[in-house]
């Protein structure tokens, strides 16, 4: 009987741990499994939304399309909205052909979609020990280690970036641009120039590297093109616009300045709503992650700072001339877009409301002081919308950045901070990018008066537009 007894409480003690033997590995592999498949979620999910962020910035074409007809006179507007039509035909094969792996032949791996690695030659000059990356060089005609599917959905999200810097000085120039001299401009930009600045920005060039090589906080950071679209487009529009000259009837002998009005001021704002939707998926989807819960806060700074541009630009235009201007709401809505599109991932909602309000007022005054005072005429406001509010979002960065996202930005640890926040070397790293940009943008100096000089405005195909939103 005690044998019995004994051989049973044997048995039971026994057989627990015998299960847990057994079950061990097959839980162990189990656990691995639901890892795995985790993962391949969280990527798909990645890849899903970064694609659908591009899939709206894609539509922003039509907005700009939109915007610059309606702020150009009527027998223009054909030409106008051609030339919104086939810069992203003409500037994206560009970019497909070589301006891709000039941007992101050397970006390094694809956290996010996967973890490709291959795109890992970034031509760059060593001083000092350092390096400084200058361009890429891997990735030409999306062929080679670039035929795979993560490198596919980062070119087309990146390209369709390219695309809107591309057609910013399309507004710039209008109703005095030959469309052959616009079909060339717009190969150099998506071949040479927005790539190359790209690269220095994003692409693991110099300027990125500006924290881990002296110390100057996390690089420049502009989180999804103040700088790298929104400054880049702007100064190719500057400096193409005061090569070629206002269009005829602009200013009179004495200096006064002639407004020339837009012909259809509604299509305009319906324009701005449809590139105020595709601002998500520009500032939102930058983040090439659906996983990453920070496009919440994301996507509502942007929202908050371009309803605050749009409702200082009414007020001041109110205040000064006793009305409020339509155009430059759409303006100051834009304005307000541009400056939240660097610092949307770094700062609360008071800073985002701050930025857009301080954009709305600053390109108002823009418009006026570039059309008046610098004699630069600019028929829809480019300049002064994406120019000098991008440079405002990169600097409003380096002032306002909280240091609650961006740990590990460009190779440094630690979150973003501005000056405000206790890293005055972040704000010192930001205006570094508004020369930097001149660099590549002055490229454009050969092709802006190839075709359309002075003595050709009247041969132009029916262009486009007005003064400044109508205000010049």
């Amino acid at each position: 009987m005690r044998r019995s007894v004994g051989l049973g409480l044997l048995i039971t003690l026994a057989c627990p741990l015998a299960l847990a033997g057994q079950g061990g590995p097959a839980a162990d592999s189990l656990a691995k499994a639901a890892s795995a498949a985790a993962a391949a979620n969280t990527v798909a999910i990645n890849f899903v939304w970064t694609l659908v962020a591009g899939f709206l910035v894609m539509f922003m074409q039509a907005g700009f399309a939109m915007v610059e007809t309606g702020f150009t006179r009527a027998k223009n507007a054909a030409h106008t909205i051609t030339m919104n039509f086939m810069v992203y035909g003409i500037a994206m094969l560009a970019y497909w052909v070589v301006g891709f792996a000039l941007q992101a032949g050397g970006v390094g791996p694809l956290g996010t979609l996967g973890g490709y690695d291959k795109l890992a030659h970034e031509v760059s000059l060593t001083i000092a020990g350092k390096e400084w990356g200058l361009f890429g060089g891997t990735g030409f005609f999306l062929t080679g280690v670039a035929y795979t599917a993560p490198v596919f959905a980062y070119f087309l999200f990146q390209m369709v970036f390219m695309d809107t810097a591309a057609t910013i000085p399309t507004g710039a120039l209008a109703e005095r641009w030959k469309f052959s001299a616009f079909a060339v401009f717009s190969v150099f930009v998506g071949a040479v120039i927005y790539p190359i600045y790209a690269n220095w920005t994003w692409g693991g060039g110099w300027l990125a590297m500006l924290g881990k090589n002296l110390g100057l906080g996390h690089g420049h950071v502009d989180f999804a093109g103040s700088s790298v679209v929104h400054m880049t487009g702007g100064v190719m529009a500057f400096v193409t616009a005061a090569l070629l000259g206002p269009r005829r009837g602009k200013y009179n002998a004495d200096g006064s300045v002639n407004a020339i009005p837009g012909h259809n001021i509604p299509m305009a704002l319906i324009g701005t709503f449809i590139l105020a939707f595709g601002w998500f998926g520009f500032n939102a989807g930058s983040t090439l992650a659906g996983s990453d819960l920070r496009i919440g806060v994301i996507a509502t700074n942007t929202m908050l700072a371009g309803a605050a541009g749009g409702i200082t630009s009414m007020l001041y235009m109110w205040l000064k001339y006793g009305k409020p201007d339509p155009s430059m709401m759409a303006n100051g809505t834009l304005a307000g877009l541009v400056a939240i599109t660097a610092p949307c991932a770094f700062v609360t909602a008071p800073s985002a409301v701050l930025i857009g309000g301080i954009a709305g007022v600053l390109v108002c005054v823009a418009v006026f002081f570039i059309d008046g005072k610098l004699r630069i005429d600019d028929p829809v406001g480019a300049i002064s919308v994406h120019g000098v509010n991008g440079l405002w979002g990169i600097l409003s960065l380096g002032l306002l950045a909280d240091g609650t996202y961006g740990d590990g930005w460009n190779g440094v640890n630690g979150a973003v901070r501005g000056l405000f926040y206790g890293d005055a070397s972040q704000f010192a790293a930001q205006p570094t990018a508004s020369c930097a940009s001149m660099t590549p943008s002055a490229r454009s100096r050969s092709t802006g008066s190839t075709g359309c000089g002075a003595s050709c405005r009247s041969d132009c195909w029916p262009t486009a537009r007005t003064g400044t939103g109508g205000t010049a």
